[in-house]
């Protein structure tokens, strides 16, 4: 039989009440607080942070606290990814960010889902992985929800809501966000 974890990591309905799921998610929230209560002076101990924080990528990422997360270890970054102030990953289900993707002010990544059903809703709920390609630009305040995929060289307007796939090589603006143009220059 599958442990919680493994079926939140799936996609399926999970109970996010299950003991360890709820340890996982104090020891992200702990990490964060410390990293977000550090001064700009102290690069080696958010360095240190953010290599135990995440599960890849840690080493290289650019990070402006405050930064908020529910797990962390599912937040996979390529190299040289860049977060201003402000940004949450919300990461039940796997988070998957390319090389040298840059993130404005106040960004916000969703993976969680919740049932329809109400009475189902109470005990249980469920997630969609989010796939972010390599050279993307997310403008200030966008918010990515479950199951998206923005393609590599992408860019995502300021104030975005981006509720589906958006290809490689474009610039995609809007709530929701649409397609405006293929990036030529």
């Amino acid at each position: 039989m599958k442990r919680e974890r493994q079926k939140m990591l799936d996609g399926e309905l999970y109970d996010p009440f299950d003991a360890e799921l709820v340890a996982a998610r104090v020891r992200a929230r702990d990490l964060c607080q410390t990293l977000n209560a550090t001064r700009e002076g102290e690069q080696d101990e958010r360095r240190r942070i953010l290599r135990e924080l995440f599960g890849a990528g840690g080493d290289t990422v650019w990070m402006q606290p405050p930064f908020f997360c529910d797990y962390g270890s599912n937040i996979e970054l390529g190299e040289r990814v860049f977060f201003n102030f402000n940004c949450v990953v919300l990461d039940v289900c796997k988070v998957s960010i390319g090389d040298y993707t840059l993130f404005g002010p106040g960004v916000q990544i969703y993976t969680p889902m919740h049932p329809f059903n109400a009475e189902l809703r109470r005990k249980e709920e469920f997630g969609k992985p989010v796939t972010i390609g390599a050279d993307v630009w997310v403008g200030g305040g966008a918010i990515i929800l479950p199951g998206v995929r923005i393609g590599s060289r992408a860019v995502i307007g300021a104030g975005s809501v981006v509720t589906r796939d958006v290809p490689d090589g474009v610039f995609a603006a809007g709530n929701p966000c649409r397609v405006i143009r293929e990036i030529t220059e």
